[in-house]
């Protein structure tokens, strides 16, 4: 008897080749642009769960991954989105002083 595993989530490109070398068959669909969007944000919260739990820098490589096609889906470049972390940085500064902010009050 054969088991079946069920994971209905966005995989990279390569992973349905990958079960296949092993010798397992794998049940694909391509996703629409709706779903696609939507699996890929679920994708970037598995991800970053993963990374939060585990702290392994593999994990941020996976979440760059999710980022770079977040980008593309939204028409954008990778430079675009550095463009705009750039700006935001000059404006606003990074996360490198590490900063907490405790409250603020009213004068």
């Amino acid at each position: 008897m054969s088991e079946i595993k069920t994971y209905h989530k966005l995989v990279r490109d390569r992973i349905p080749e990958i079960i296949i070398q092993a010798g397992k068959q794998p049940e694909t669909r391509v996703l629409d642009d709706e779903e696609y969007s939507k699996m890929l944000r679920e994708k970037l919260m598995e991800e970053v769960q993963e990374y939060l739990t585990s702290g392994d820098v593999e994990e941020l490589a996976d979440i760059l991954e999710v980022m770079l096609s977040l980008s593309k889906l939204h028409g954008a470049t990778w430079a675009d989105v550095e463009t705009i972390a750039e700006r935001k940085r000059a404006e606003r500064g990074g996360f490198q002083e590490k900063i907490l902010l405790i409250q603020v009050r009213d004068k």
